[in-house]
């Protein structure tokens, strides 16, 4: 088929969750001619935003966290060469090329990051976001404060979609960028882009915004990046099928510098049984978890679910399968409100003894049997609380138990299968403090914007609750500098 009649633009978006909605409506609302560009349907729109509770680290809506600052600068890369990392103290401008292309997050993006996020909640606060409590699917406090969007992603979605069709931006839904275009002097002015029925189509602009996601839903990519581990991963919610990557592969081939880890993902524990969005199991502290060959591999409950959940769906993912299994007895009923930890809508597998649970579910039963012996016995004295840590720990035990270590010895027997999901990955492109994607030479690549998932931010372990605010504030950024410096 020929080509579409060419469309002709001042910003074109790619992506519609909270960072591509955000650039869509700050760059219309300072004059720009705005396309946003998404390749679902307009009911599935929204990418991982929609299904997201839109939960941000904060203590309240002019407030960061105590931690919020202090966690990304612990998480902003590995064993960059010391006097690359002092030579930051310099004004930016200042930097060498090298040091501005280095796969680290800069400290000058974390400082505008975290002094800019007051002012995006306000700015989403006047399009008609409103905020509240943050809700809790653990029994222990979080070790820091949370608020929420109400009506979490999806209210973000619908809210920002209405703002932008008001404000004149021309949406084209199931329509996928694939190749970005480039004038002579190197500046990128559009892309190319297909629909449904591969009709070929091109967009002209001064600024193009990559907002369209990381990587968790193209299984090559993530087998590629995060290793074999990865063909076990799912994405944790419905819209992360749709981010496929074509962002941060098109902006790499023109010579972009990626930042982030790309071998990371951000993932929780779900059932595996379950096609709810976040089919979560947090009840795991309260009893232990088993491999296939039916041995603990981890410390159940090393502190709070919160901070260390990360650390245990990482290792759940190397085991056999990429399966694991949390076995709990009947005293967890004792607990009056512990299904709050668990989100998927299918209940626990349940029998009198382990062995046949096993048989059920795939697990070696009489192994898992030996090793619950082995852990009963290890139990000591102690008063079992759920709600706090209660330092009841298993002694002379590998792996130990830090907290709630009591025998499992009440039939019957109940077991929920864990997977790890890949909520979104981490590697993606390198930007500055207005989101202008920067070249491997350390200049930036004039016309090429990036934010939300698709600009690479964390290294390591993923600062819980920060990612929608990531998307606000950096989305922001690059629509008002894309219609007011783009030319």
């Amino acid at each position: 088929m020929v080509a579409q009649e060419e469309s002709r633009f001042d910003v074109v978006v790619v992506g519609c969750g909270v960072a591509g909605l955000s650039a869509a409506v700050a760059a219309a609302e300072a004059g720009a001619k705005v396309a946003l560009l998404e390749r679902s349907t307009y009911e599935e729109r929204g990418g991982n935003t929609r299904y997201t509770e839109a939960y941000l680290r904060m203590k309240s809506e002019t407030e960061l966290a105590h931690d919020f600052e202090s966690l990304l600068i612990d998480n902003s890369g590995y064993y960059i060469q010391p006097d690359f990392a002092e030579s930051t103290v310099r004004d930016y401008e200042n930097w060498s090329p090298v040091v501005k292309a280095l796969p680290f997050t800069d400290p000058e993006l974390i400082s505008t990051f975290t002094e800019s996020v007051p002012d995006a909640i306000a700015w989403l606060k006047a399009h008609g976001i409103s905020f509240g409590e943050a809700g809790f699917y653990g029994l222990t406090p979080r070790p820091s404060p949370r608020i929420a969007v109400n009506g979490g992603g999806l209210q973000l979605v619908e809210t920002m979609t209405a703002c932008a069709e008001k404000a004149g931006v021309r949406f084209f839904y199931e329509m996928t960028a694939y190749e970005l275009l480039q004038s002579e002097d190197g500046k990128v002015r559009g892309l190319k882009a297909t629909d449904t029925a591969n009709v070929p189509h091109r967009f002209h602009c001064n600024a193009v915004i990559l907002a369209c996601g990381g990587f968790q839903g193209n299984s090559e990519m993530v087998i590629r990046y995060i290793g074999a581990k990865g063909r076990y991963l799912r994405p944790v919610a419905p819209g992360g099928y749709y981010n496929k990557g074509e962002g941060i592969k098109m902006a790499l081939r023109i010579g972009a510098a990626p930042s982030g880890d790309f071998a990371e993902y951000h993932g929780q524990p779900i059932d595996p049984r379950s096609s709810a969005s976040e089919a979560l199991v947090m009840v795991y502290p309260y009893g232990v978890l088993i491999n296939r060959d039916g041995k603990r591999f981890i410390d159940e409950a090393p502190g709070t679910i919160d901070a260390h959940y990360e650390e245990t769906i990482r290792l759940i993912a190397e085991q056999k399968k990429g399966i694991a299994y949390c076995i709990l007895d009947d005293k967890i009923n004792r607990i009056p409100n512990w299904k709050r930890c668990v989100r998927s809508d299918q209940p626990p597998e349940t029998a009198p003894d382990i062995a046949s649970l096993g048989r059920k579910l795939g697990f070696d039963g009489e192994a898992a049997q030996r090793t619950i012996d082995e852990y009963n016995r290890a139990c000591g004295a102690g008063t079992f609380n759920p709600e706090i840590l209660d330092g009841l720990a298993t002694s002379g035990l590998s792996p130990r138990k830090s907290n709630y270590a009591v025998p499992l010895d009440t039939p019957p027997f109940h077991v929920y299968p864990i997977i790890s999901a890949n909520t979104f990955t981490l590697g993606g492109l390198k930007v500055n403090a207005n989101a202008q994607v920067v070249k491997n030479e350390g200049c930036i690549l004039p016309g090429l914007y990036a934010a939300g998932e698709t600009m690479g931010l964390y290294y390591g372990r993923y600062p819980g609750a920060t990612s929608v605010l990531r998307g606000a504030v950096f989305g922001r950024r690059a629509g008002e500098h894309a219609a007011t410096h783009a030319t």
